[in-house]
């Protein structure tokens, strides 16, 4: 039976053994859109995130 490991821990193995070290700044740049997606949509600070696009 497979361990339960968690979506961060089988991405960080996978490029540890790979050596993908370019797909870093790729899922860093998702993460952050990410996360000014959510805070545009939800918060009153969504008129200032709006003036830079």
């Amino acid at each position: 039976m497979t361990k339960n490991r968690s979506l961060l821990r089988e991405t960080w193995d996978f490029l540890m053994e790979r050596k993908a070290w370019w797909l870093v700044p790729m899922i860093i740049m998702l993460i952050l859109v990410g996360i000014l997606v959510v805070i545009g949509q939800s918060s009153g600070v969504s008129p200032f995130i709006y003036a830079f696009f």
